[in-house]
């Protein structure tokens, strides 16, 4: 049977001097007609992700070497004189000494102030290396991150998503999220490991923009779900050209699920256009975790302040 289309039946926004209005109805799985109106703030949609970019190798490398040559300046390390080589576009670390010892150990401080130094600025800049099912490795956005400084922004959607469906039933709350979002127009995901993050769009950008693809739709889900339910564990799961998630309830029979590091997960596709409920994956997805071809992150709950 083949699932039906999510339907946008209208979207509408007006911007006013410190907020934007947001106005949806759609089609949720049981061809039910759904609304919800909320108000973001202006800071919070254009300013929270405002120096999110796409990742550039050689501007990256520029940074971390900024940073490793401030850091050094800290950290004298004895008996030793660093060089800075410049070749073809690329700058190498060059330690010279009399004693090989203290060459080697200032090699190794080297190294790890270059490690500290790139994770902070990825950390600082919302990257992450990354690593595919078929060890292909690249940098791409930190979705985890991105959604843990959502969720606040996401507050106002809260009250309005109860009042449809009860706390108490994940399940519900959760199909509520997915036909909502699922009805949200779908951008084309550029490739994952060589995009650096071009096309991706946070939460909010993608209310704003009413379109996103699979990537930040997934982001999206996770951020929403965990400003409802603070303590759900949840997953982020990547194959080839596309990502979904999963949440840590029960399965009934027939539902798709893995095992992530002890705990199972019940599988979920936020993407549309297939109105899919909780539970249900399109075909090539479901071949994808079958045979084993995905990479799944966990997404714990923390400390999130619900003020």
């Amino acid at each position: 049977m083949v699932p039906a289309r999510a339907e946008q039946i209208t979207f509408s926004k007006v911007q006013q001097e410190q907020q934007v209005t947001f106005n949806y109805r759609w089609k949720d799985h049981n061809n039910t007609e759904q609304s919800m109106a909320f108000s973001l703030q202006n800071e919070n949609i254009f300013e929270r992700f405002r120096h999110l970019k796409i990742y550039q190798p050689k501007f990256a490398q520029k940074s971390i070497l900024r940073n490793i040559k401030k850091q050094l300046r800290k950290e004298k390390l004895p008996g030793v004189n660093i060089n800075y080589q410049q070749s073809q576009g690329e700058t190498s670390i060059e330690v010279r000494g009399q004693d090989e010892k203290q060459v080697a150990l200032a090699y190794a401080k080297i190294n790890k102030i270059e490690q500290q130094q790139r994770e902070l600025y990825y950390k600082k800049n919302y990257y992450q290396a990354f690593t595919n099912y078929d060890q292909s490795t690249g940098i791409k956005v930190d979705h985890r991150s991105i959604a843990d400084d959502s969720v606040l922004d996401l507050k106002p959607l809260k009250p309005l998503i109860l009042d449809q469906v009860s706390i108490k039933n994940i399940r519900k709350v959760t199909n509520y999220v997915l036909g909502f979002i699922q009805s949200i127009p779908y951008a084309t995901l550029e490739d994952r490991m060589t995009s650096s993050g071009a096309g991706f769009n946070p939460p909010l950008k993608l209310l704003w923009e009413n379109q996103g693809d699979c990537d930040s739709k997934m982001t999206l889900a996770v951020a929403l779900l965990r400003s409802l339910m603070p303590r759900i564990e949840m997953v982020l799961i990547y194959i080839e050209q596309h990502a979904f998630i999963g949440i840590a309830i029960p399965a009934k029979a027939g539902e798709l699920t893995i095992n992530h590091e002890g705990i199972e997960y019940l599988l979920a596709d936020p993407t549309g256009p297939a109105l899919l409920p909780l539970g249900k994956l399109a075909p090539e997805s479901e071949l994808a975790i079958t045979q084993g071809q995905y990479v799944a992150e966990s997404y714990y709950a923390r400390q999130i302040s619900q003020e």
